[in-house]
């Protein structure tokens, strides 16, 4: 967890960051998602899943309008733009919870944000679109830089690094600077669990996540269903709640900040169980 004390203010929500581990809950605006796509693909049942989540116990909703699985094909702009911002507006318009844009493009990002995205979420790290740290910072936004290797339609071919840990550090560090010189006060990094990792590379980013608060901001990360999880155990993506359960558990132990989840009451009672086991005379 985050050595110093850290407040950040979303919209009129302010969390201490260092008080416990805060759940951002996943919403999948498409029909694609390796893990629940379709299922949030009607504006209507997706606005509903967010207001559940909420009531569930999440602190942040990160809306995403496109897959970005490994092999996933880029979603032309008009189509991003029509999943992902009535959702935000129809969210805004009756709840004041955080909400995250799950994005890469500036143009979403820009849209979103006026639609009432407090963050943007770019697994990019800022790398894709040039316009990105410009629109965020112009919008008084925060962000959260992920690190990738390659695009999600070439990222799990044989992904190679000679020191995980050390590259995938350096990444998110050159993307806090870009962010800084900006002038984007509040922002976030994530390690980028799945995205041109293989499942050891995976675990040791997890094993080792304390050290990435040397960078100074807040760490998030994203364990959910994802195929490591799978792998480990042979399972299904439908069937792997116990491991993920297991895997945020390792990362909050290991100093995660946010965890990104899709199943938001059982891992908001996963955090409390692993909060007051990591953080017993903090």
């Amino acid at each position: 967890m985050s050595k110093n004390k850290i407040t950040y203010k979303f919209g009129e929500t302010t969390i201490e960051i260092s008080k416990r581990t805060y759940l951002m809950g996943i919403l999948n605006v498409t029909p694609d998602s390796f893990s629940d796509g379709g299922r949030f693909f009607d504006q209507t049942d997706a606005v509903l899943h967010a207001f559940q989540m909420t009531k569930d116990g999440a602190d942040v909703i990160d809306v995403g309008g496109e897959s970005t699985r490994p092999g996933a094909e880029s979603v032309p702009l008009e189509e991003e733009l029509r999943r992902v911002v009535p959702v935000i507006t129809k969210i805004r318009q009756k709840s004041r919870v955080p909400l995250s844009v799950d994005t890469y493009k500036s143009q979403v990002a820009k849209e979103a944000l006026k639609a009432g995205a407090d963050i943007v979420n770019d697994i990019s790290g800022l790398h894709f679109d040039p316009k990105m740290a410009d629109v965020i910072a112009e919008a008084g936004a925060s962000v959260i830089v992920m690190h990738i290797k390659g695009t999600p339609k070439d990222m799990q071919i044989n992904p190679h690094y000679s020191d995980v840990v050390k590259e995938v550090y350096d990444y998110l560090a050159g993307a806090v600077e870009i962010a800084r010189k900006k002038g984007i006060k509040q922002i976030m990094i994530d390690p980028g669990i799945g995205f041109g990792k293989t499942v050891e590379h995976n675990l040791e980013l997890i094993g080792r996540l304390d050290e990435f608060h040397g960078i100074g901001v807040p760490v998030l990360v994203g364990v959910s269903r994802k195929s490591f999880i799978g792998k480990i155990l042979e399972t299904a993506v439908e069937s792997r709640l116990e491991g993920t359960a297991a895997a945020v558990t390792a990362s909050i132990m290991h100093g995660a900040d946010f965890v990104r989840v899709h199943d938001v009451r059982e891992m908001r009672r996963v955090a409390l169980v692993a909060d007051a086991i990591r953080r017993q005379g903090v």
